[in-house]
């Protein structure tokens, strides 16, 4: 590593934190890009403590032609995490999410234009796909969202007149049908980025991240990842609120997982491909639920609200078979002893519940049945 200048785009977030300490350990020359949204990194926001000593920190936004050339001079890889994330958000600040993950990237591959690099990757997002793939039977199905009608009736399964579909483990073969403004928007960084490397030779991997999880995870954020929404809750003595039944299934994977797979996309020949980043493994949000409130020892339980969100879709986890084939990646943190360590990290932190707020901002504009 130690001959590679890398840019990380939205650096000093959770998992742009995490790859740049680990590169910047092993001798790489890292900077970091970064806007320091408060929503993310508070009212006083400066970038982390947490950053290694050795990373080199550029203040700017993503939209900005000066600041992301600034940014790029002397690189040699890019990676793109840079986006405003949050699907219940990004379906009322919708020209917002357009464009700092749309236009954002386009700036950023403008820039390349005139600083060409050795190596791009770009982090997607599983919500994409929209719902996930399915069974009937010997019949695959990619069904279309549930109809507010039926969300309204509390039919929450996807089925047809045979019968209730059988959530299976979703490849990058399955079709893209965004659910939201927030996922449509990770399939436009995704696909210009793939587009844009191909037509310049610039050697470019996507990665399609399922629910992240770790230390360093931002709990003020209402919109940031289900399991550190629930922990925030919990932290405050307030249980965690469950959409529809909590039977719905996700994937959840550690941050460490998550690092191990961006560097091997630094490397692999594999050049244009989308790979799925998950366990490989199914929960319900229930389940997640009820771990977080034993591993943190907390005297709440859970409460299943029967609501639903617009944007949401009923299951969605990853089958990791084709990067296990192709780049090598082999998750290698067990759900327990990653919530153990996150545990041990929420023991030293003060979380801001801020979950309400969000919802009511959700509800107001009539996007929660």
């Amino acid at each position: 590593m130690s001959g590679e200048s890398i840019l990380i785009t939205g650096g000093a977030g959770f998992i742009g934190s995490h790859l740049a300490n680990a590169l910047a350990a092993d001798g790489a020359r890292v900077r970091i890009l970064d806007v320091l949204t408060e929503q993310v990194h508070g009212a006083a926001a400066g970038f982390p403590e947490h950053l290694h000593e050795e990373v080199e920190t550029v203040s700017g936004d993503i939209r900005d032609p000066q600041a992301v050339a600034r940014a790029l001079r002397g690189i040699t890889h890019v990676y793109h995490f840079a986006a405003a994330v949050g699907v219940g958000q990004s379906m009322y600040e919708i020209e917002h999410y357009v464009d700092v993950n749309t236009r954002g990237t386009a700036v950023l591959l403008q820039a390349l234009l005139q600083n060409p690099v050795q190596r791009l990757v770009v982090a997607s997002s599983m919500s994409i796909y929209g719902e996930g793939l399915y069974r009937q039977g010997s019949q695959l199905r990619e069904p279309p969202l549930r109809s507010r009608d039926q969300l309204s009736r509390g039919e929450w399964d996807l089925r047809d007149a045979d019968g209730v579909y059988e959530p299976i483990a979703t490849p990058e073969t399955k079709h893209a049908a965004p659910a939201s403004v927030y996922a449509l928007s990770k399939l436009d960084q995704e696909q210009l980025c793939i587009l844009f490397g191909s037509a310049y030779n610039i050697p470019t991997v996507a990665l399609r991240f399922f629910n992240v999880y770790g230390p360093l995870q931002s709990l003020g954020n209402p919109y940031t990842g289900v399991l550190a929404i629930f922990a925030s809750r919990c932290l405050n003595g307030n249980p965690p609120l469950i959409f529809e039944d909590g039977m719905q299934r996700r994937d959840f994977v550690s941050v460490h997982d998550i690092v191990r797979a961006c560097r091997l996309a630094l490397t692999t020949p594999n050049s244009g491909e989308v790979f799925n980043i998950g366990s490989g493994h199914a929960r319900s949000i229930l389940e997640i639920a009820n771990a977080v409130i034993d591993v943190l020892g907390v005297r709440v339980e859970p409460i299943i609200t029967g609501k639903y969100r617009s944007g949401d879709i009923r299951h969605c986890f990853a089958d990791i078979d084709k990067a296990r084939d192709l780049l090598g990646y082999r998750p290698a943190t067990p759900f327990e002893s990653g919530l153990a360590e996150l545990a041990e990290w929420l023991a030293g932190t003060q979380a801001q519940d801020n979950f309400l707020h969000a919802t009511a901002e959700l509800d107001r504009r009539g996007l929660t049945l």
